[in-house]
């Protein structure tokens, strides 16, 4: 049933789709392909094969490696997920190949002059990269190539490290570029604008919502349970637990913090009792009472 909500959703993602792409297809079509730069993936596959056969659009090679893909997905994964893929990758193969290549040329002739930097084209390149797949994957759709490929060998196989998959089609690709291109910095340079593209994804997609997650452990339990409620405003959970070597009873005290807030945290514990045991970890995303809601975006 068609309401006011599904409209306002699917235009949402939408908006987050194109803005991707257009940022994706930008860091392709200006940064990474004039640049000899194949940044892992179908995509980096596509670069390269449009160096060694000049005929091959690398928009249009995009597509083409990714319909098998897409057409396999349709069947065993999320069929929403897949047409956000396939918009993803149509709009920024469509862009990279009809649209920067003019803007890339007006970019060059009117503001660079001279040779570029290449440490400052992946810099710059792996941002507007990691910006469009952020983009993407918080709207719940890829680009399509090693995501989606990982994401079937996920579904066979469970036990499989997808990050470690991922990785190890980019650095086969990334190989691939020296040998192509025949010299190794085409190759580290690539490295270089992977990593900083993967760094820019995580703060798209988790940046607004990470937080802090604090396990502490102290004979005080009670009064460094209410000075957190009080001076830091933070709930606490008290979760049962056992010394290893005194084998007594004890609450080990859970809290979520902001970045922020992990000073102020650290300063009441240890005011309390220098002694206390303290363990920091990083979480992707906190939501709920005090942090983000949980239908906010």
């Amino acid at each position: 049933m068609l309401t006011k909500e599904n409209v306002k959703g699917f235009l949402l993602d939408l908006i987050f789709i194109v803005a991707g792409s257009v940022c994706y297809a930008v860091a392709i079509g200006m940064f990474s392909d004039p640049n000899d730069i194949a940044p892992g993936g179908l995509t980096g596959i596509a670069i390269l094969l449009n160096y060694l056969f000049n005929w091959i659009p690398v928009g249009v090679a995009t597509i083409v490696m990714n319909v098998p893909l897409l057409i396999i997905s349709w069947f065993v994964l999320s069929k929403s997920m897949v047409i956000r893929t396939l918009c993803g990758i149509v709009i920024s193969s469509v862009l990279t190949d009809v649209v920067t290549p003019y803007v890339n040329t007006l970019f060059l002739s009117t503001i660079v002059e001279g040779d570029k930097d290449p440490l400052l084209v992946c810099i710059f390149g792996g941002a507007l990269l990691g910006l469009g797949v952020g983009l993407i994957l918080r709207r719940g759709g890829t680009t399509g190539g090693s995501e989606v490929i990982s994401r079937l060998f996920e579904k066979k196989y469970p036990h499989m490290s997808v990050g470690t998959l991922i990785l190890g089609v980019d650095a086969v690709v990334i190989t691939l570029s020296a040998i192509v291109y025949g010299h190794i910095e085409n190759a580290l340079y690539a490295v270089v604008f992977v990593f900083v593209g993967s760094q820019i994804i995580d703060r798209v997609v988790y940046g607004g919502r990470s937080g802090k997650m604090v396990m502490i452990m102290s004979k005080k339990q009670p009064e460094i349970t209410q000075a957190i409620m009080t001076k830091v405003n933070r709930g606490v959970t008290l979760l049962k637990s056992q010394g290893g070597y005194s084998g007594q009873d004890q609450s080990t005290m859970l809290v979520a913090v902001r970045k922020d807030e992990v000073f102020r945290l650290r300063k009441t514990v240890f005011e309390i009792d220098p002694d206390a045991f303290l363990m920091m970890l990083t979480t992707d995303e906190v939501r709920g009472l005090g942090f983000m809601h949980p239908h906010e975006e």
